[in-house]
């Protein structure tokens, strides 16, 4: 009876050893299904930038840009179709989240973006700023995101940013404004006398 106890021990003892091979399939499944989901994401994203294809390659700044009239550092957060906060435009690299250098001039607003392409909003193409809480997926305070809305070739881009000091939103806004209809109002003017 003793030497049945302790064999019955004995099998209960290794009944508790792990089953190694089992384990490490699972975590190897497992990983190649976060592999699996990564690469469609990327996938995904590569065909939105080649549905956006249309849009022309964005305008680099002017030789002489003129005098600044507002300086901002910050971050780039993305640029949606105007309206549509989660509709993101990938295409030249306007999806790229990074930080951001903004200067105002009377010829536009250069954004410079370590790690991006930079580009150039001419002052004709500016249409409008406002204080906002989201786009493309990031979501801040109420007011907390400076959206720059401004046309390029046949679309109309919303981009947000924030400052490094969230008090010069207002400034910016309005700036941009003061900007963005003298020079609508002069298109529409030249349009009016052909």
């Amino acid at each position: 009876m003793t030497s049945a106890l302790i064999n019955l021990a004995a099998e209960r003892k290794s009944a508790d050893v792990t089953d190694w091979a089992a384990r490490l399939g699972w975590v190897v499944g497992l990983l190649l299904f976060i592999a699996l989901v990564y690469w469609l994401m990327r996938e995904g994203w590569k065909w939105r930038g080649t549905l956006q294809g249309g849009l022309p390659e964005l305008p680099a700044a002017p030789a002489e840009p003129g005098e600044p009239t507002l300086t901002m550092s910050g971050r780039y957060h993305g640029s949606t179709t105007a309206g549509e906060w989660l509709d993101r435009i990938v295409a030249h690299g306007l999806g790229t989240r990074s930080r951001a250098e903004l200067t105002l001039t009377e010829q536009g607003l250069a954004v410079t973006r370590p790690g991006a392409q930079d580009f150039f909003v001419p002052a004709a193409a500016l249409r409008g700023a406002r204080l906002d809480k989201g786009i493309a997926g990031k979501v801040l305070a109420e007011g907390g995101l400076l959206v720059i809305t401004w046309q390029h070739g046949d679309t109309t881009i919303d981009s947000g940013f924030r400052s490094d000091r969230a008090a010069e939103h207002t400034a910016w806004v309005e700036a941009l404004q003061a900007l963005a209809p003298s020079h609508n109002q002069h298109s529409t003017d030249m349009e009016g006398a052909r």
